[in-house]
């Protein structure tokens, strides 16, 4: 399983080997780490996030590994959008009502939208959205793909979906 973590860790040397290690020592892989020592909790702790896979069933084995070390776990949550696509919306977005757009999709409870960039060279002319979607499945991907069809069908948008191969 995928599990993204919030650590909080003292302000002194070797603290951060003390929050990955355990993650490493029973096999777990990490897929990114974002330690924000400029910054401090109202504790006066250091935040670190990462996210990793992990064997659901070493969870515990590592959280209790984690605070042995003294490192604080603020928050643990599974992962659970893990499929994604980007698209193109071309058109009227934001006369339109861009948000209503975003919001069919993240009615599902199983896709939202993640990223969005617009681009909008003049008040009357035609405007373009970049958007990242991510759902917990391929078949909710698909599903909140044809809920986005059918809402930029009905505002008269373009939609441009990443070609698949095929063959």
């Amino acid at each position: 399983m995928r599990v993204s973590m919030n650590l909080e860790l003292k302000d002194i040397p070797g603290q951060l080997v003390l929050a990955l290690q355990p993650i490493s020592g029973i096999k777990g892989n990490i897929l990114s780490v974002v330690h924000h020592h400029d910054e401090r909790t109202p504790r006066g702790s250091i935040p670190v996030h990462v996210l990793f896979e992990l064997d659901k069933d070493k969870l515990d084995e590592l959280i209790w590994q984690l605070e042995k070390n003294g490192v604080l776990v603020a928050r643990v949550g599974e992962k659970r959008l893990h499929e994604k696509m980007s698209v193109m919306l071309i058109g009227h977005i934001v006369h339109t009502d861009i948000r209503d757009t975003i919001d069919a999709v993240d009615s599902t409870g199983c896709a939202e939208v993640v990223d969005l960039a617009l681009s909008m060279p003049g008040i009357e002319q035609v405007s373009s959205a970049f958007m990242m979607i991510h759902a917990s499945t391929k078949e909710n991907l698909m599903s909140a793909l044809d809920i986005l069809h059918k809402t930029a069908d009905r505002k008269e948008l373009l939609m441009i979906e990443p070609i698949k191969n095929t063959i």
